[in-house]
Parts: C-alpha cells; sequence; structure tokens
C-alpha cells in the first residue's frame, strides 16, 4: 500500500509547475524541438531560440505592465535582489580602489527576505551606511518611517512588496511617492506578490523589481528584474560578466526551457489573476475559520493588508518544533524555506515584536492554485485533532 501523501499547505515555499507550463519548456529540449542557443544568429535554429525567448519577455513585462527591453532574465529573484542592489552601487559608486569601498546610503528593513538582507550586509561591510527600519505591529513599513530615514546620500530603498512569512503587504506606491520626491531610486522584491497580486508598475512606483517563476507554477531556476529604462545606461552594474548578454546587465546563455516557462507561466497568471485571488482568500480564510476558536491561537501580521494566500498563526505556549512534526498529514513551515533548518525563532516575528516563545510557536500556512476546500476541511480537523492532543499531554 502507498503512503498516504500530506496535504500541501506551503505554496509560499514554491508552487508546483502548471501542466500547460511543463509543456510548453518540454518543446525546447530535444532535437525536434527549439532547443538552439538563443544568441546563435547565423541559423534558423538560433533564430527560432530567440523568438520563443522574446515572446515570454513580453508575456513577463505584461505581467508587470512594462515594455520587454525592461525585463533582464536572472536565475531568480536572489540573483535579482543582488544584480538591483550591489550592481546599482557598483555602477554608481565611486570605488575607493586602494581599500575597496563604496560610499553612500541604502535604507531597507529587518523583515527582509536573506536574498536581500545579505547583500545589504555585503554593502555594509564596504562602506555602505545602512539604515534598518522596523515594522509595525501590523508587520508592515510605513511611509513616515522611509521618509525620516531619508539622507542626502541615500542612493536606494530596497523594501519587499509581500512578506514571505506573514504575507503581509507593503505600502510600496506610498512609499514610491516618497522615494520619488526626493529622488531615491526604489528596490522591490516581489517574489511573494509577482502573479498573485495585480502589479502595474507605473501605478506601484518601483524603479527595479524582483521575480521568480517558482512562485507562480513556473520552474525553479529562472526569474527577472525590471529595470527601468533610464537606469540602463550603466546605472547598474553586471555582477556576472561573460559575453554582455542582457544588455550588458546578465551574461550567460540563455536557457530557452526555462524562459519559455516563465513566459508561459506569466501569461497563465496574468489571465488568472482574478479568479485565483479570489479563490485563495476564500481557502484561506475557511482555514482560518476553521481553526481560530482553538486556545491560544491568533493571527500574525494584519489580517486586512495581506496577501490572499498568506496565514501565519500563533500557537501560543505550544511548541512550534512539536506541533510541526505533529502535523504529519500537513506540510507546512515554521517561516521562509531558506531559514527552516534553523533553530533560531523567525527573525520577521521577532522584529514585529513577537516574544521568542511566540515565534517559536508560529507557523506559516499557505494556499495556492490545487489546493482544494477538501483538503481544507481536513487539515481543520487534523490541526483541531493534533492541537487537542498536545495540549492534553
Amino acid at each position: 500500500m502507498s503512503m498516504k501523501l500530506p496535504i500541501y499547505l506551503d505554496y509560499a515555499a514554491s508552487s508546483p509547475v502548471d501542466e500547460q507550463v511543463a509543456a510548453a519548456m518540454s518543446h525546447c529540449l530535444t532535437m525536434d524541438g527549439v532547443f538552439a542557443n538563443p544568441a546563435s544568429r547565423s541559423h534558423i535554429y538560433g533564430w527560432k531560440a530567440e523568438e520563443q525567448v522574446e515572446i515570454a519577455r513580453r508575456n513577463v513585462a505584461d505581467l508587470l505592465a512594462v515594455d520587454a527591453r525592461e525585463i533582464v532574465w536572472t536565475s531568480g529573484a536572489t540573483e535579482s535582489n543582488n544584480l538591483a542592489i550591489k550592481g546599482l552601487f557598483e555602477g554608481n559608486s565611486e570605488v575607493a580602489a586602494e581599500a575597496g569601498l563604496y560610499s553612500g546610503h541604502i535604507i531597507t528593513s529587518l523583515i527582509e527576505h536573506k536574498a536581500v538582507i545579505d547583500p545589504v550586509k555585503w554593502l555594509e561591510g564596504k562602506g555602505v551606511t545602512v539604515t534598518w527600519l522596523s515594522p509595525n505591529a501590523e508587520g508592515y513599513i510605513e511611509p513616515q518611517q522611509v521618509q525620516q530615514a531619508l539622507r542626502a546620500d541615500t542612493r536606494l530603498v530596497s523594501l519587499m512588496h509581500v512578506n514571505n512569512e506573514t504575507g503581509v503587504i507593503n505600502p510600496i506606491a506610498e512609499i514610491a511617492e516618497v522615494c520619488r520626491a526626493a529622488e531615491v531610486l526604489l528596490h522591490v522584491d516581489a517574489a511573494q506578490s509577482a502573479g498573485k497580486l495585480d502589479i502595474n508598475i507605473e501605478a506601484l512606483g518601483a524603479d527595479l523589481l524582483s521575480l521568480s517563476a517558482h512562485k507562480f507554477y513556473g520552474p525553479k531556476g529562472v526569474g527577472a528584474l525590471y529595470v527601468k529604462r533610464a537606469l540602463q545606461q550603466g546605472a547598474i552594474a553586471p555582477i556576472i560578466h561573460g559575453g554582455g548578454h542582457e544588455r550588458g546587465m546578465r551574461s550567460g546563455t540563455l536557457a530557452t526551457h526555462q524562459l519559455v516557462g516563465m513566459g508561459e507561466a506569466a501569461k497563465i497568471a496574468k489571465q488568472r489573476l482574478g479568479e485565483d485571488q479570489q479563490n485563495l482568500a476564500a481557502l484561506r480564510d475557511q482555514l482560518w475559520q476553521g481553526i481560530s476558536d482553538l486556545p491560544g491561537v491568533r493571527r500574525n501580521g494584519s489580517a486586512e493588508q495581506v496577501s490572499p494566500g498568506h496565514l501565519n498563526i500563533c500557537f501560543a505556549g505550544m511548541d512550534g518544533e512539536t506541533l510541526l512534526l505533529s502535523l504529519r498529514e500537513l506540510a507546512v513551515s515554521s517561516g521562509s524555506a531558506c531559514t527552516s533548518a534553523s533553530m533560531e525563532p523567525s527573525y520577521v516575528l521577532s522584529a514585529m515584536g513577537l516574544s521568542a516563545e511566540d515565534a517559536h510557536s508560529s507557523l506559516r500556512l499557505s494556499v495556492g492554485r490545487y489546493t482544494r476546500s477538501d483538503d481544507i476541511e481536513r487539515a481543520i480537523a487534523h490541526i483541531r485533532q493534533v492541537v487537542g492532543s498536545l495540549l492534553a499531554a
């Protein structure tokens, strides 16, 4: 008898590839498909590959309502974040060659993904001054915090759109107004919002924006960085050097099948955006309503300013690791997939003001396109049974 798999409630970590996406990708791998190097411009095989890459670029651009020439391919949001943050300071900084130092000031927050925190810390070690903003109790950064942190030498504000642990949405459009008035660039990590929230770059106000395909039913290992046209004249220095691909910003042979997969996923996400948002919010609310009356259970972060698929819950007084191990019928996490091996309490929840005990007692549950209502009912029953058993022990 085969073992019954747990219900997948970790879509914030990664999503399965859409079957339509997988089919499009498979057509770009073998001899009878579009397999060639898109940079091979001397024959039809290369022309066909380049054509598919540019169609995919257009699909990703359409997801953000931007010009296709503003999309730079990367290996994922981690690389996009590094390129945006390091590349801007490399491109715009006076580098003291003898000391290897950079200059200027960057504003970010304590609740960013490690893919932003670590590059910023790297810059800090090179001489860049950093202001680390703390979120309010609801879990988001307020525009006036950015306003107060601005300095004459501020070069970049880097803040995420949707927090990967809590799902709380930062007021990016309002923060962008503050940045624009001060003539400071804004980078947005949109790994958790692209394909899930309606993103119009003009309305959002970002100058740079990172996204990753595997968060919206595309393949892992591929992403993109939106770079405003005005910044493409040497303002962003490459962090990967080679053949000068992607208008000199990101060298490396383009992986046609990966890019086609991301483009197809972006096209589907745009088509289904309203339907997916409504379905996810209904499933998330169904789950919360089914367990919110349990003793010591409360929701972390804003219940209004939140992504439709996220639910971060504190099971006060319970050991989070024991709870996680006991929920054998569910695939959930205690926080970001990038830090789930750590025994430290979530730095995001700690920054929001939760005690170490409450942060340790919190779980992230995230629903997605393939979650069904009966999955949620099973999850509710399982959580109630496990919590009841642990409380009685």
